[in-house]
């Protein structure tokens, strides 16, 4: 399944970034993704050979994945093209770190109540990446990140990054993964979910990969704290928030409060990195009224993307975001 072919331009390549000096003019890079999908979708049905999506009535990864990198190619400006270049559909339960692999039985069992989901939870990354030689592929650069598309109780991190030098993205680094000679990232996607939780997920792995690239940066300097400042933590100094909490937000997940706050997304829209002190009151009209897919785009549509460079950190923040090969990790630029 191909759904965007590659820009016929120059793009960024996931290898180590090289520290240059500031520069007020370098153009912000394309972020090309080779991307490997597996879909683990087991038959539990014989009789009638249906799979778990099917017998749900839940998602259909296809749909799922077009929304998905329909709405990356546009909030990232056109600056972030994923190009699945093999899909694999697996008719089984993937095994838990002990081995565990439940039987269509015991999973439905699960689903209605009847029995707890088994512990421990997590599934067993590293069966899957000798399973599917990830290392190999990721070192020959054949692919450049994974997908793997589950079920509720399946036991996977939304998000999770391995080879070297890998670091904390919404969950532990995968250690002893250095073989890919490059850093790669793991996504999680639920098809018993939507295209909002799909880039829920995202949104988490840009906050921890930002995190990551601006950790060296106090004050002023550290763009992303200013970045997702919101009014319950920061009053009257509100910017865009987080992925849980808009500007106005009082908790988690509160995308749908109806409360004015003055906030400072359109000087991030359009003047950054020459703030202007522009700032307007928003309300949760402004991202959806508590729609997550239309929140996580209007929040994620405001990170910067354009030319230049400054403290060694490019202004393009999807570079990183997409590219964790791009973060340094001595310096944190």
């Amino acid at each position: 399944m191909n759904l965007f072919p590659f820009f016929r331009r120059k793009t960024s390549s996931p290898t180590q970034p090289v520290i240059a000096p500031d520069s007020p003019d370098e153009p912000p890079q394309l972020t090309a993704l080779k991307t490997l999908v597996i879909v683990y979708d087991p038959v539990v049905e014989p009789t009638s050979g249906k799979k778990l999506s099917e017998y749900m009535h839940w998602s259909r990864v296809e749909d799922l994945a077009k929304g998905y990198m329909s709405d990356v190619l546009q909030v990232s400006g056109g600056l972030v093209r994923h190009q699945i270049v093999q899909r694999i559909d697996v008719d089984a339960f993937p095994a838990k770190a002990d081995g565990y692999v439940y039987s269509a039985e015991a999973y439905l069992n699960v689903l209605r109540g009847i029995t707890p989901p088994y512990i421990p939870q997590e599934a067993d990354y590293y069966a899957i990446i000798k399973r599917f030689d990830i290392l190999q592929r990721v070192a020959k650069e054949e692919i450049d990140e994974v997908w793997v598309f589950n079920f509720p109780h399946a036991g996977f991190y939304e998000s999770i990054m391995g080879g070297p030098g890998a670091f904390w993205c919404n969950a532990p680094p995968l250690r002893g993964t250095e073989a890919s000679k490059r850093r790669f990232v793991i996504m999680g996607f639920s098809y018993e979910r939507g295209v909002g939780e799909m880039l829920e997920n995202l949104g988490h792995r840009a906050e921890s990969i930002m995190e990551k690239t601006f950790e060296k940066l106090t004050g002023d300097d550290n763009l992303w704290k200013r970045f997702t400042r919101y009014e319950q933590t920061h009053p009257g100094h509100a910017a865009l928030g987080n992925v849980h909490f808009a500007p106005n937000s009082e908790r988690d997940y509160d995308w749908n409060n109806p409360s004015r706050v003055m906030s400072e997304c359109d000087d991030w829209r359009d003047n950054f990195p020459n703030f202007k002190g522009v700032v307007r009151p928003v309300t949760a009209a402004d991202w959806g009224n508590g729609d997550i897919r239309e929140h996580h785009k209007w929040w994620m549509s405001h990170f910067p993307k354009v030319a230049g460079r400054k403290n060694g950190i490019h202004n393009n923040w999807w570079q990183y975001i997409m590219n964790p090969n791009q973060v340094n990790i001595q310096s944190g630029a």
